[in-house]
């Protein structure tokens, strides 16, 4: 039999599939129709830090003894908004009873605020690991390349002293050393990466004249860029990888693993299909370990990553030239 067993985080799982971060597993019926399918772990929708600050500024609108009516227009209505913390910490609880795979909590946010609090609040709740979303973009000129990535190891630093649970840390590619980064960032106390944050991009409404979010889900095609750079760092940072964004198929999955990932993790595709697309990735993925006579996940992880292929350079520059003069010009 054919074995799927991995290992992420130093948790057991028994299928390199982990169900990433999304609305479905919002739900406790999805999380269980996950488990069912087959899925190695699931992680839990991300608590904003916009979530923790607006709990707080509710807090701060019940205690207030001068608001009075007139100020209740400078707060956001409670209702227009799922302030989060309460009803997450009662999501994980209920997960945790429920299912038998391992669960891990996500936060989202670049500062210390409530981040450090709340991260103790979901490990005593019983999440099994805490993913922490370093979801930032860099637009002020004023501060450095050099000053975001310290803010983001001292953001880790100060969640791994205050957690006994381990710690994963999702990351965009917008580093311009991305492998020493992830160094010091494994360095600071996270014992795995998840590669990489899919960062939405607004648009423009021509209508409206406003600036609009718009959600696209992600396609296979995206997976290239977190393949590249896990087969980059696979045995050479001494923490667990995860691929995250373009992960849809058990060929998808099959490349993350040859590459060197511990896991490779779903949202896009789980949201298009359901959880029990799962079952149909694993069923493929074991059907193409067996006829390429692949006994285990862990004989086939890595096989393909930089260190252990021929031509190292082919996950360098020189991809890309090939790549550029591959194409067929049109005659």
């Amino acid at each position: 039999m054919t074995d799927l067993t991995t290992r992420y985080l130093g948790l057991e799982l028994r299928s390199p599939i982990v169900a990433s971060a999304s609305p479905l597993t919002g739900d406790l019926q999805n999380l269980q129709q996950l488990e069912a399918a087959g899925v190695g772990a699931v992680v839990l929708p991300s608590l904003f830090e916009e979530q923790l600050v607006h709990d707080s500024l509710a807090l701060d609108r019940l205690l207030s003894a001068e608001g009075g009516a007139e100020a209740d227009g400078f707060f956001p209505a409670l209702d227009d908004y799922n302030t989060g913390p309460d009803h997450y910490i009662d999501l994980l609880e209920r997960a945790k009873d429920a299912l038998e795979i391992p669960v891990i909590a996500s936060l989202n946010g670049v500062s210390f605020g409530g981040l450090i609090h709340y991260a103790r609040l979901l490990q005593t709740a019983g999440a099994d690991a805490l993913e922490l979303n370093l979801y930032f973009v860099a637009a002020d000129p004023d501060h450095s390349g050099a000053d975001i990535e310290q803010q983001y190891l001292d953001l880790i630093a100060g969640v791994r002293a205050a957690l006994d649970i381990p710690l994963a840390v999702k990351i965009g590619p917008a580093f311009t050393a991305l492998a020493h980064t992830a160094r010091r960032m494994v360095e600071a106390g996270a014992d795995g990466l998840v590669l990489f944050n899919r960062f939405y991009q607004p648009d423009i409404d021509l209508e409206t004249l406003e600036v609009a979010p718009r959600l696209v889900l992600s396609s296979s095609d995206e997976l290239r860029l977190p393949l590249r750079w896990i087969a980059i760092l696979h045995d050479r940072i001494g923490a667990y990888l995860a691929a995250t964004t373009g992960v849809h198929t058990a060929e998808d999955v099959t490349k993350v693993l040859l590459a060197g990932g511990d896991v490779a993790m779903m949202a896009s595709a789980l949201l298009k299909h359901g959880p029990d697309h799962v079952a149909d990735v694993e069923r493929d993925l074991r059907d193409w370990m067996v006829a390429h006579e692949y006994e285990s996940v862990d004989q086939l992880r890595g096989s393909l990553a930089q260190r252990s292929i021929p031509d190292p350079e082919a996950y360098e520059r020189a991809n890309y030239m090939r790549t550029i003069l591959s194409f067929p010009v049109p005659r």
